[in-house]
């Protein structure tokens, strides 16, 4: 699309044309009037979608300049090396030597940064701890703030700073609020709702053209390490349709830690190049798929990113690698061979699903949970219902006899995996 769909002024629009920007990306057509309108947006796009520049027209078209010292524009973000990407794109695309842009940065000295904020700045770049701090030592004056803008936002819930967002969005006025992530789930939610619980959601999905081939797909989406367990545990009981898994994990801690956990007799799960004398351990890929007795081999990507998997008919990533070559390349169909690829993710990982999507082209399924599942639920007793004590070391909870033989997948799921099984 045209860059004339953005109806820039005519100074922004000569800039990006200087800087060779002569087309608009979809998320830019959809967000941008209403960020110049005033509007406080939630705009959830993949990397690459424009976001950034998306704002920082935005801002700068609704700058109001004045004598007034404070900043008009206080931008959140996760690390310093997103601020100094920020601070200079804003320098790029402005090119107003005149425009006072500060970045707060932790390893830089407070006294020094509230001193360059009393002589004035419009815009402040900072993570939201650096923010915060600033602001209790009165350094940062947020009563003339106009646009409040939280950038990759779901990183900065990764890092526990949910909280002190809120803290510094509820000490500004009345203003125009911005979020921006990767993707949409509870947590972010649970970070911005307080404060712009009425804004307006934009959501733009841009997959790779071409679409790779894979192994079926299916992805469970779950709150926490423990109810992952709980359903790898519900998974694996039916021995007949699991019979050859492949477990995939990020460290060699977790990897033990699931091995403890699995409930199976010794020798059914292994892991893969394992160095611990007192765990089940096979060095070859060869062995595991001979093994009569043996069904789980739990691989770490810290031990090896490199394992053949053809052959065996459900591969699981436990956890989602931030490398996403790692997930795609264990994936891809490259043979006639048939195997279903089951996911295990929390919301704090959905980010890394969508990178892989968008990498693949492809959208994965998401299943819905066994109704039986047993959620595990920090906050609450052992003794109550769907809960289980993570102190206790088991995640396996005992059925009601009634329930020991059946197993809800959900949607389907069993048939389907089952047919694969008979396949082979």
């Amino acid at each position: 699309m045209s860059l004339e769909k953005l109806k820039l002024s005519k100074r922004l629009h000569s800039n990006m044309n200087e800087l060779g920007y002569f087309t608009a990306k979809e998320f830019q057509v959809k967000t941008l009037s209403r960020i110049v309108g005033g509007h406080s947006l939630i705009g959830i796009a993949p990397e690459g979608a424009g976001k950034t520049t998306t704002y920082i027209l935005g801002a700068l078209m609704r700058l109001k300049y004045s004598e007034d010292e404070a900043p008009k524009i206080l931008v959140l973000a996760p690390n310093e090396e997103r601020i100094e990407e920020i601070v200079e794109a804003f320098y790029t695309i402005s090119k107003n030597k005149n425009l006072a842009i500060m970045g707060l940065k932790a390893s830089g000295s407070m006294e020094e940064e509230i001193e360059d904020l009393v002589r004035g700045v419009d815009i402040v770049v900072a993570t939201p701890n650096r923010a915060r701090a600033v602001y209790l030592k009165l350094g940062l004056n947020l009563n003339r703030i106009q646009t409040f803008i939280i950038d990759d936002a779901e990183d900065i819930v990764k890092q526990g700073m949910s909280n002190t967002v809120r803290e510094l969005a509820q000490s500004c006025g009345k203003v125009q609020y911005l979020a921006f992530s990767t993707v949409e789930h509870e947590k972010l939610h649970a970070m911005i709702d307080i404060f712009m619980p009425f804004a307006t959601k934009i959501e733009v999905e841009e997959l790779a053209e071409q679409a790779h081939e894979t192994y079926d797909l299916l992805l469970y989406q779950v709150p926490n390490f423990t109810t992952k367990v709980n359903l790898l545990n519900d998974l694996m009981r039916d021995e007949e349709v699991f019979d050859k898994v492949v477990v995939f994990v990020n460290t060699t801690h977790t990897a033990r830690k699931i091995l403890e956990r699995l409930y199976v007799k010794k020798g059914v799960a292994a892991i893969y190049e394992g160095t611990n004398p007192q765990d089940y351990n096979i060095q070859e890929t060869s062995i595991f798929k001979q093994h009569p007795e043996c069904r789980i081999l739990i691989v770490s990507y810290e031990q090896t990113s490199d394992i053949d998997v053809a052959g065996i008919p459900f591969i699981f990533h436990f956890e989602i690698p931030e490398e996403k070559e790692l997930f795609v390349k264990h994936v891809l169909k490259s043979n006639d061979d048939d195997a279903i690829a089951i996911s295990f993710a929390t919301d704090l990982e959905l980010p890394e699903i969508k990178r892989i999507e968008q990498a693949l082209g492809k959208k994965i399924p998401v299943e819905p949970l066994p109704e039986d599942l047993l959620i595990y639920t920090a906050a609450d007793t052992p003794k109550e219902k769907n809960v289980i004590d993570e102190t206790q070391g088991g995640a396996f909870h005992k059925k009601k006899e009634s329930n020991s033989k059946t197993y809800n997948y959900g949607g389907g799921t069993k048939a389907k995996m089952t047919m694969k099984n008979k396949k082979r």
